[in-house]
């Protein structure tokens, strides 16, 4: 396995880059990255129409969220990579396409830790909120948001975790992430597949459970505050 790691550990951390596309490690994390912050705000927006209290907002946002989260990311990638290019006419590449379908699966799955985060609140903030004279979205936005979104943190970093594990479907669309540049190494040596993908794996084990440790370490920070 060293004699391995040796010979493709570049290509295995970045691709082709700087003499081609950026791949490999470095593209999984920007990937990752780049799908949870633009997910985030939408997320945020989808949780708060959840909590409404206007049911034209409210039931067309819940559906939408149960469709999406019902729904395999597997599906969600090939609708972007094929059906949209028919629909608007536009022709996306791999990276593009793999970020929509992360930020639309993200977004439906934090609009649900948004609103958690919002109905674990105690009555009575929002209720103290509207009694000082603040509109509804006011409460929302001043005293309300603040709190959970900082009781969220820790489900933040576990929704980061999965999308980690979300980019490998990638591979599917061709798309040079960590899998698919695991897949090409293993095409070019043949007979070290054991240690190709186990070294794959445990890539992806690093980060996933550094990034696990991360979030229990918060959550245990936020308990000793609350208590």
């Amino acid at each position: 396995m060293s004699e391995l790691i040796d010979t493709y550990w570049l290509y295995f951390l970045v691709g082709q880059y700087p003499n081609g596309p950026l791949g490999g490690l470095a593209l999984t994390l920007v990937l990752a990255s780049l799908g949870l912050l633009l997910a985030l705000p939408l997320g945020v927006l989808l949780g708060l129409a959840r909590v409404s209290p206007l049911p034209w907002l409210r039931l067309p946002v819940t559906g939408l969220v149960f469709v999406v989260r019902g729904t395999p990311l597997l599906m969600v990638v090939f609708w972007a990579y094929f059906f949209l290019p028919g629909v608007t006419g536009l022709k996306t590449n791999q990276f593009a396409t793999m970020l929509a379908a992360l930020v639309l699966f993200d977004a439906a799955y934090l609009a649900e830790i948004v609103r958690a985060g919002l109905q674990a609140l105690p009555k009575g903030q929002l209720q103290a909120a509207r009694s000082l004279g603040m509109s509804y979205p006011q409460a929302l936005r001043l005293v309300l948001l603040p709190q959970a979104l900082r009781h969220m943190l820790p489900s933040l970093v576990n929704q980061f975790v999965s999308t980690i594990k979300e980019t490998s479907l990638g591979t599917i669309i061709g798309l040079s992430e960590l899998s698919y540049i695991a897949n090409q190494i293993n095409a070019q040596v043949l007979v070290k597949p054991l240690q190709v993908y186990a070294t794959l794996a445990g890539s992806y084990f690093v980060l996933c459970f550094g990034l696990s440790r991360v979030a229990y370490a918060l959550e245990r920070r936020l308990n000793t505050r609350a208590a």
